[in-house]
């Protein structure tokens, strides 16, 4: 029964994703706690004036995150990924009641089938067994969240309804529910880091055989973090991503790079050199040579940020998570030097 329970959920839960869909544009699956609306997302100015955002049951503030039109998501440089759904605190136990009691009582689930739920949170001969009334602010009742972009397993949170004490853990066995580390996997999602358009010197076309200065505005690749937070049981994450390393692939075999290696590491605090007057005739610490011209076209240089991620939060935890990256394509003109004979 608690898979036929799971199955008329999940699909209640798409149905009402695509209806807010259409509505308004968001893309959660869930409700808040208490809020009684599924596919509803909460926004409120925090005390600085920073947007915080409420989603599948946890409070994002993106307060520190990157930002810019070109700004976007990290990519695990490791087959891992952040969860695609998780557990957290959902209901009361009124609202609980005053979510599923109208489900039993429009039968459209079958007599025999209503009763069965019944029977997992009312009992007549046992006053206590109502929702838990009798621990009403002492707890919560935890369901299932999904990530707002559906990725492969959003649907494999399949366990009922479950009650944990305030101050309690979640039950051990139960996979994605949220603790601090769970959140900053969470939180990691959530990051956007600048976009990786670099600046290169020559400027409007570089020379064959001549080298190509490339580097960032350090300035804009800064560290940026997301908190997630459940301020109903009292836990955080912060995850933090700090820039280390820029790798330049040229886009066509026909290029050396400076290194070799194409990976140029995070200097004081800048990635790469900016070109000035005086540096013709030096090597640049990060940049690219082309030994042809690109002719009528370009060639498509990619440029890839690799961002190292590490995460703090409630009760001293805190960790490594996997390094991300983030890169651009940009079209690079190469030419034939032009030589003038008298």
């Amino acid at each position: 029964m608690p898979a036929v329970t799971r199955t008329f959920r999940t699909f209640a839960a798409v149905g009402t994703v695509v209806f807010l869909l259409a509505l308004s544009g968001v893309a959660h699956a869930d409700d808040d706690l208490g809020n009684g609306t599924q596919g509803e997302q909460d926004a409120n100015l925090t005390d600085d004036g920073n947007l915080s955002v409420s989603a599948g049951g946890v409070r994002f503030d993106h307060s520190k995150n990157g930002k810019g039109g070109k700004a976007g998501a990290l990519t695990s440089s490791t087959s891992w990924s952040p969860p695609p759904c998780w557990y957290a605190p959902k209901y009361s136990p009124e609202e609980l009641q005053a979510y599923l009691e109208p489900i039993w009582e429009a039968g459209s689930t079958g007599h025999e089938w209503d009763n069965e739920q019944r029977k997992k949170y009312t009992d007549p001969d046992d006053p206590e067994k109502d929702f838990n009334k009798h621990k009403s602010g002492k707890g919560y009742w935890w369901d299932s969240y999904v990530d707002k972009s559906f990725p492969p397993g959003w649907d494999s949170c399949t366990k009922d309804y479950f009650w944990v004490d305030q101050g309690d853990p979640p039950p051990a066995d139960v996979e994605n529910a949220v603790t601090p580390e769970v959140l900053a996997e969470l939180a990691y999602s959530e990051i956007r880091v600048p976009g990786t358009e670099v600046t290169l010197a020559p400027a409007q076309a570089t020379k064959v055989n001549l080298p190509t200065w490339s580097w960032l505005d350090g300035a804009e690749f800064q560290p940026v973090s997301v908190t997630a937070s459940v301020p109903e049981i009292g836990i955080y994450a912060t995850a933090t991503a700090e820039p280390v390393a820029l790798k330049i692939e040229p886009g066509t075999p026909d290029a050396e790079t400076y290194p070799a290696s194409g990976v140029c590491e995070i200097n004081n605090g800048r990635i790469g050199e900016p070109y000035a007057k005086g540096k013709a005739n030096r090597t640049p610490p990060c940049g690219v040579k082309y030994l042809r011209s690109s002719g009528d076209g370009t060639f498509p240089l990619q440029a890839t940020v690799t961002w190292e991620v590490h995460w703090n939060g409630s009760g001293g935890a805190g960790g490594d998570l996997p390094d991300g990256e983030f890169g651009a394509t940009q079209d690079v003109v190469v030419q034939e030097i032009q030589s003038v004979n008298r």
